[in-house]
């Protein structure tokens, strides 16, 4: 029993640790370091962000091209290099559906360049529609 006592008091001794000034001023640099560093890196500009093109303006003419891509894509029009599929004319005519909305909601609070630019874009969207789908 003797024994299991005295490797219980040494495990004790083990537990005690000893703190000097060296160590305290040792990890208070430490911190300081790491705290410089992720100041650093906050401040750092994102390279994805800089190597992204700058967006045009959000505006009227924006959201009509956004739609429009989207179908002459659903089409086939377009298409992403490397990659062949089928037209989705499901798909082209909700963009199609979607930009009718839109003339049909806008009508008379439009200026007139911008209901030029809605009407020859359907126009033009909707012989692309045709010409797929016949």
């Amino acid at each position: 029993m003797e024994f299991w006592k005295m490797a219980e008091e040494e495990k004790k001794e083990e537990k005690k640790i000893i703190v000097d000034e060296d160590w305290k001023q040792q990890a208070q640099k430490e911190k300081k370091i790491l705290a410089a560093q992720e100041k650093a890196e906050k401040k750092k500009p994102d390279k994805d962000k800089d190597e992204r093109a700058a967006l045009p303006e959000g505006n009227f003419a924006a959201l009509i091209s956004v739609l429009t891509t989207q179908a002459l894509f659903a089409l086939g029009v377009l298409k992403i290099e490397g990659q062949e599929r089928e037209p989705d004319l499901e798909m082209a005519k909700y963009n199609i559906d979607m930009l009718e909305t839109l003339q049909e909601k806008t009508k008379g609070n439009l200026t007139e360049e911008e209901k030029k630019v809605l009407e020859n874009t359907l126009n033009q969207i909707r012989m692309a529609y045709v010409k797929v789908a016949g």
